[in-house]
């Protein structure tokens, strides 16, 4: 709204020229979404607590979880509300895409504030069942898929890393490999979220990450400097992904060990569904396994776990899944286990970074 209503103004006043610059606004997404988290944040932890907005948690977990009990959860709300404003303010408001990766957010946080909800209210850790919750992920990402397959302009080509000139055309088989992808990073982020500060930390990295994909997919030079797919009206999502960068700070001022607040389900399947929306967006699909290798991690751990458990008649492989919890009652104090997965996340996001030379 900002952009809109200034940057008209630059024929009369030449210094409103500045709101066409995408890196300027970006900058400005993500200090508003920040102080937005920290305007925000204390009331909505107060009223969290006066209604009894608690965590409940899981019966097997590790007994140091258990001080946990009662700690406010849906503090993804305040996460979405920050980027959601802070988006509308800066972008270009007519670049479509914003307003799919806003739907995208906001709908799979809908499905979570219900799962959260009915956590809260059961007072179990047990929200909505998996393949109702799981059918709906799906079919919003498959909306998404069909959209954009049908989008004169967009490819059904997916970029592969390290090879520049591979790039395979599924035809409608790219709906699919969208919707897998929106999905499975939701789902991913979620697993991952079981520590305070453990997911917002590195959601925050690959946020911060994708926001160059969508710079450099955006700009018709660079994307042919990096011999990269272009992706016109991508750059906007920069704003987006400035915003998610600051809300993601902001709200780890308060979900920084010990937490404050937790961003339950309505926070992680938001931010996850939002983060593969933008690897579709911006055409760097397989890369996503390399940015958010930590909820790759996560995620194998526990399809690992299970499967082995099944196979094996009640043996598993780690002492608990997540792999978190592994390390945990491995004897890692949280804190260590937290900011050794931040490192993690950081090295993986320089990779990610340097494979845009590597082709």
């Amino acid at each position: 709204m900002i952009y809109h209503l200034l940057y008209p103004l630059h024929t009369v006043f030449s210094s409103f020229n500045v709101f066409r610059y995408i890196t300027f606004r970006t900058i400005y997404a993500a200090i508003t979404a920040l102080v937005i988290c920290f305007l925000l944040g204390p009331w909505l932890i107060r009223k969290l607590q006066e209604h009894q907005i608690g965590q409940s948690i899981r019966e097997d977990g590790p007994n140091s979880h258990l001080v946990k009990q009662g700690t406010p959860t849906m503090g993804g709300i305040l996460i979405i509300f920050a980027v959601v404003i802070s988006t509308l303010l800066w972008a270009n408001l007519s670049v479509w895409y914003i307003w799919l990766v806003i739907f995208v957010t906001v709908s799979y946080g809908l499905i979570g504030f219900v799962d959260d909800y009915r956590k809260i209210s059961r007072k179990n850790s047990r929200g909505v069942p998996g393949k109702v919750r799981l059918a709906g992920e799906v079919g919003i990402a498959l909306f998404v898929g069909l959209v954009l397959y049908m989008k004169p302009g967009f490819t059904a080509n997916v970029t592969i890393p390290f090879f520049k000139t591979a790039l395979p055309n599924l035809g409608w088989g790219y709906i699919f490999l969208a919707a897998f992808i929106i999905v499975g990073a939701a789902n991913a982020v979620n697993l991952t979220d079981g520590l305070d500060g453990l997911a917002i930390g590195p959601i925050t990295i690959c946020f911060m990450t994708y926001l160059f994909f969508a710079y450099f997919a955006g700009n018709i030079k660079i994307a042919s400097y990096l011999q990269i797919p272009y992706v016109a009206g991508t750059g906007e999502l920069s704003i987006f992904c400035g915003a998610m960068v600051g809300a993601g700070l902001g709200f780890l001022w308060y979900n920084t060990y010990p937490a404050q607040v937790f961003m339950g389900d309505v926070g992680s399947l938001s931010l996850g569904g939002a983060l593969g929306t933008l690897a579709v967006l911006t055409k760097q699909e397989i890369l996503l396994a390399i940015v958010g290798g930590i909820f790759v991690l996560e995620t194998f751990s526990v399809i690992f776990q299970v499967g082995w458990f099944k196979m094996s008649g009640g043996k598993r492989i780690f002492r608990m899944a997540p792999i978190h919890h592994h390390f945990e009652l491995k004897g890692w104090a949280e804190p260590k286990v937290i900011v050794r997965f931040w490192i993690i996340s950081i090295l993986l996001a320089l990779v990610a970074l340097s494979t845009l030379k590597l082709r």
